[in-house]
């Protein structure tokens, strides 16, 4: 009885290697050792950062202000939109100029597409009226209706500048125009994240260089990545 059982056994592994056996051989050739929807099962993660080379800074800090039209705009109006935010003042005689010409480059880029949008914030809110702003924004050949200029309460919004989103504004009587501020651009993710690539070191720069022109065209670049996302 053993003597059949271990004929039979015997068969069974003959018939094996006779089918499958090169089968196996083929797959490796051929590199398919995995084939079909087991590839499904061995990973289907995707990692955005990784994917697109961008890097998550984090949640964007929420935000309720008045714009050109008088209209009260939130962060909640920017949901499911790439958009760039900036803090700035209509009067500023320095970088604000070069910003908003910068920006208007951006702007003209992404023209009527419903997924971009542009925040200027003021920091001089007392002076940057909505009424100000609508001339300022017709000034600067605005167009985009997604480009809010707002205004509200100059305690909240440096808050939000400098607590929000650690970009620097603030008064200063010595400088010109009397208010200090950065001449960055932050981006920001449909999610409402702050987004950014790193530099040459693996850095993240954190933020854009909105005086530049490497650094608008960069921004351009990572606004048409997170747009496809």
């Amino acid at each position: 009885m053993k003597n059949k059982s271990y004929i039979g056994i015997s068969l069974v592994v003959l018939v094996f290697g006779i089918i499958f056996i090169p089968k196996i051989i083929n797959r490796i050739t051929n590199g398919t050792v995995v084939q079909g929807n087991r590839i499904d099962g061995v990973s289907n993660h995707k990692n955005k950062e990784v994917e697109t080379g961008l890097v998550k800074i984090g949640p964007a800090p929420k935000f309720e202000l008045t714009n050109q039209d008088g209209k009260t705009i939130s962060n909640k109006n920017y949901d499911g939109k790439v958009y760039v935010v900036e803090f700035f003042f209509s009067t500023c005689p320095t970088i604000c100029p070069i910003m908003n010409k910068n920006m208007i480059t951006i702007q003209n880029e992404f023209f009527g597409n419903p997924n971009f949008g542009i925040a200027s914030i003021t920091i001089n809110p007392e002076n940057d009226t909505a009424a100000v702003l609508k001339k300022h924004a017709e000034e600067l050949g605005v167009k985009s209706t997604n480009w809010h200029f707002l205004t509200g309460d100059q305690k909240y919004i440096y808050e939000i500048a400098n607590k929000g989103f650690n970009l620097y504004a603030g008064e200063n009587k010595n400088a010109n125009g009397g208010f200090e501020h950065s001449g960055l651009f932050a981006l920001i993710d449909k999610e409402g994240n702050i987004r950014c690539r790193k530099d040459q070191f693996g850095n993240p720069i954190l933020y854009y260089d909105g005086l530049e022109a490497k650094g608008v065209k960069a921004i351009i670049e990572d606004i048409k990545i997170l747009i496809n996302e």
